[in-house]
């Protein structure tokens, strides 16, 4: 779904064909690295666990050549991107699943906003700190919901105590490091409380579709469990 969002914002904003600058903070094993390299960008990907790093060069070399050569990895956890680009070195930024692990994330913006050239996206993941009673409250844990409401940390699917961020506080902060938000989406409204290694259900389609409209479309988007958020530099 966040592809699909990010594919709708690429094309909004940039002519069809032109080979974009990806930097993408936090990549994982690489998913959206490579599905960017081979839509034809140059993506440099930062990521900081070496098994990380490890599986996305594996899923890298069954890759063509072609591929392989748009595709640069930094070790690193993304704080430090100064040190190893120039500002305004790419088109889009990614930073997806990042923010939550990270206690005071506004300085790690700020930089991420300066490898922006001008006109360029910033793309954001981040847990919804606005609706984390949904989770607790969809499955009975009534004492979990009632001081979800309160707070802005909670404990992921991996039993790792992290944070969320709201709104209001990212629209404000996005101003202030001169990438102000442009659009935001909701990501997972009704699938949120979907087992891990469920199975892709037959009508999977409709469910994207689902999803799709959801994200887009207030009030529903403003209860998903995660918001995409695109920022552009000015």
């Amino acid at each position: 779904m966040v592809a699909r969002q990010l594919d709708e914002q690429i094309a909004g904003r940039f002519p069809v064909g032109q080979r974009l600058r990806v930097l993408d903070v936090g990549m994982g094993q690489g998913t959206q690295a490579l599905r960017l390299a081979r839509a034809g960008h140059q993506v440099t990907g930062v990521e900081q666990d070496p098994q990380m790093i490890a599986a996305a060069r594996e899923e890298l070399a069954g890759e063509p050549e072609g591929i392989r050569e748009r595709v640069r990895i930094v070790q690193g956890d993304g704080r430090d991107t100064g040190v190893h680009f120039l500002p305004g070195s790419f088109d889009v930024v990614l930073c997806h699943g990042v923010l939550m692990y990270i206690e005071e994330p506004d300085p790690l913006l700020a930089g991420l906003a300066r490898m922006l050239a001008p006109g360029g996206l910033l793309s954001l993941l981040v847990r919804n700190g606005d609706a984390l009673a949904v989770r607790p409250g969809l499955g009975g844990d009534w004492a979990g919901a009632l001081t979800a409401f309160d707070t802005t940390t909670y404990r992921n699917r991996l039993g790792l105590d992290v944070r969320a961020d709201r709104l209001a506080e990212l629209t404000s902060t996005l101003a202030g490091i001169g990438a102000p938000l442009h659009v935001w989406y909701g990501v997972r409204v009704f699938t949120d409380t979907a087992a891990d290694g469920a199975e892709i259900p037959a009508d999977v389609e409709a469910l994207l579709a689902v999803e799709e409209r959801a994200g887009k479309t207030d009030p529903y988007r403003g209860i998903a469990a995660l918001l995409h958020l695109c920022g552009v530099r000015g």
